[in-house]
């Protein structure tokens, strides 16, 4: 079994003031801990009990990026949100390779011995972005049977990517942030129109300002994606995953085009697809429409 225990390898000294008022707010009904798994530690924030339901975070976000969600979804699951592997508190051991099959395993790898550790077969896994191209690896690894797949705005599920994410992405989110202070990096990233858009930008900034940057997760994410191109993915692998699969995204999505999501549920041979007037986080962006999806989903 993984073992608690606190990381000291390459993560924050602590939670900044945002994302602690965040697990104030939170607890008791969640609580943290930091498992040792491999050369480094994840931090996990779980609390409710029920079926188990793993969600994966997108790039430079955390845990707590999902804190619109938790408490609705805690209701009637152990709700488990895992930083990945160099984001958040979790640590980030070196990335040494190069291309895509060595970034999808940088964070993938992780994740997987986690869940195996922790015996969750059967869970069900929601990933958004990065966390989309973490939980689409697991599904295909097959080595921790999942129940169910939702996929927001996945990453590796299809060619195209825009040309302004994939600069915004090799300029640095965690450079631009500590260059360019709160208002002009929120501006690149706007808030939400929600009752937490607010604190979710601020916690966004908060995350990708920490002190020293990501360098090695920064590393892993830019082996995903070239600058001009194709982007690598698994869409030609996607007919083996027979789970039932969500596919949700954004209308609008800035990072990955809608048509990948159509493309991506066509492939899947148990897809839903819902297509929202949305962006690239309708979890945050609309938590109060997409919860009612994601609770139908996953029953």
């Amino acid at each position: 079994m993984a073992r608690s225990t606190r990381s000291t390898r390459s993560t924050p000294d602590a939670p900044g003031p945002i994302e602690a008022s965040i697990l104030a707010d939170l607890a008791p009904l969640f609580t943290t801990r930091h498992v040792s798994v491999g050369a480094g530690a994840l931090r996990v924030l779980e609390g409710g009990s029920g079926p188990p339901l793993v969600l994966l975070h997108g790039r430079g976000n955390a845990a707590t990026g999902w804190f619109p969600l938790l408490r609705a979804l805690a209701r009637n699951r152990r709700v488990i949100a895992v930083d990945l592997p160099g984001f958040g508190q979790s640590s980030a051991p070196r990335f040494t390779g190069a291309g895509f099959d060595a970034g999808a395993a940088y964070f993938t790898d992780p994740i997987e011995a986690f869940l195996l550790a922790e015996e969750l077969a059967g869970a069900a896994v929601i990933g958004h972005s990065l966390g989309g191209l973490v939980t689409v690896e697991l599904a295909l690894r097959k080595r921790v049977p999942l129940s169910k797949i939702a996929l927001i705005g996945a990453m590796g599920v299809g060619a195209a990517m825009s040309a302004q994410s994939r600069l915004f992405f090799r300029l640095g989110p965690e450079r631009l942030a500590r260059r360019l202070g709160r208002p002009l990096f929120t501006a690149l990233v706007p808030a939400a129109r929600t009752a937490d858009g607010a604190r979710l930008a601020r916690l966004h900034f908060e995350l990708n300002a920490v002190r020293g940057g990501r360098e090695e997760a920064s590393r892993a994410f830019d082996a995903l994606h070239p600058m001009t191109g194709p982007v690598p993915n698994r869409l030609d692998r996607l007919k083996e995953i027979t789970i039932p699969a969500l596919v949700l995204w954004g209308d609008h999505d800035e990072v990955f085009p809608a048509p990948v999501a159509i493309a991506a549920s066509a492939a899947l041979p148990h897809a839903e697809l819902r297509i929202e007037d949305l962006g690239h986080s309708p979890h945050t962006e609309a938590p109060d429409r997409v919860l009612p999806i994601l609770s139908a989903f996953l029953g």
